[in-house]
């Protein structure tokens, strides 16, 4: 061996297959350690913790990942399994911090659905963020359930219009009451719940798994906004094992910075065809026309949005064109 060299071993970039790795599924993270349901769906279901192996490099691990798990994966008390790797996600919900921040980040994987929470009073509604977490959805290629808490303190039908040009599915909830709705909405499906806090979305969680024991904030009466009670994503199995949700902490904004207009509308299909037949490159769907929604200048070569003609045509209606608009403009300008 030469004078100062630490062993004779060739370096090599290959890595261990793993093949043998005990399958896992990621159900909370904490600095640095994940919780993680080993050989899911097999009837010898236990928890784990783990830490990420270093041959991940900078690949992130979030609530939701499918991942392979080596060393000790018995679930025994202290003891420690690695994550050697994150299997191909199927969806990837994400967010920026705000409109300007150019780094996303993923929130949860995996998911086929999203549950938006919003209270119809007590704090009040706010329909730009219902908008922004469409658009997530869309962008993700999660289909949106909206969920309509405290209809006791006041009338949904309002709320419920807004988005009937969408065709946005929606269920109804009021406090203490029955969630059977809810429940079927959820059923086989992993749904992610997101909302500000103070709507009522720790209240549903622990209604639908019982031994969930999340915390509940209370609305300020000064600023009508709940305090955060949820400090990170968590799975929770639904019982029966009829599907899981993953609970979020409660936000107050949503940074949409991330997301391409095109992403957006091929969610509708009716809009989607015209879009391609019609617009220009690069369009972005919004109107042109001075003080109309967007105010700037027309596309590429002066091209306006071709939408304007696939709807006069009758190829899909107004209603739904200016829904679809209100969602693209959330992309921009302030978050809340």
């Amino acid at each position: 061996m030469r004078p100062g060299r630490r062993g004779s071993r060739p370096r090599t970039r290959r890595r261990p297959a793993h093949d043998d790795a005990t399958p896992g599924f990621v159900t909370a993270v904490d600095r640095g350690r994940y919780r993680c349901l080993a050989d899911p769906g097999t009837g010898d279901e236990r928890g784990v913790t783990a830490m990420r192996a270093r041959e991940l490099g900078r690949k992130g691990v979030v609530v939701g990942d499918r991942v392979a798990l080596v060393g000790d994966v018995s679930g025994d008390a202290d003891t420690l399994a690695r994550i050697v790797r994150v299997e191909p996600r199927t969806s990837s919900l994400r967010r920026t911090a705000d409109d300007t921040d150019p780094f996303e980040r993923i929130v949860v994987a995996n998911a086929d659905q999203l549950v938006i929470v919003t209270a119809l009073a007590d704090p009040e509604p706010r329909p730009r963020m219902i908008d922004r977490q469409l658009v997530a959805a869309y962008d993700a290629g999660m289909e949106p359930l909206l969920c309509l808490t405290k209809a006791d303190l006041a009338d949904p039908e309002a709320l419920i219009s807004e988005y009937a040009p969408l065709g946005v599915r929606y269920v109804v909830t009021s406090r203490g009451g029955d969630l059977d709705a809810l429940r079927a909405h959820l059923a086989g499906r992993t749904s992610v719940l997101v909302g500000h806090s103070g709507v009522g979305k720790s209240t549903l969680v622990n209604a639908l798994v019982p031994d969930a024991e999340r915390a509940v904030s209370h609305v300020n009466a000064v600023t009508g906004r709940g305090r955060h009670t949820s400090s990170s994503a968590i799975a929770l199995e639904l019982p029966g094992g009829d599907g899981w949700i993953i609970d979020t902490p409660g936000v107050r904004s949503f940074g949409l910075a991330h997301v391409e207009p095109e992403n957006v509308i091929n969610a509708f299909d009716d809009l989607a065809e015209g879009a391609a037949e019609r617009c220009p490159p690069l369009c972005d769907h919004l109107p042109k026309e001075p003080g109309g929604l967007g105010g700037r200048p027309p596309s590429e070569a002066g091209q306006s949005c071709g939408l304007d003609g696939w709807v006069a045509e009758g190829h899909a209606s107004q209603a739904r064109l200016d829904s679809l608009r209100r969602l693209l403009a959330s992309r921009e300008g302030d978050a809340e």
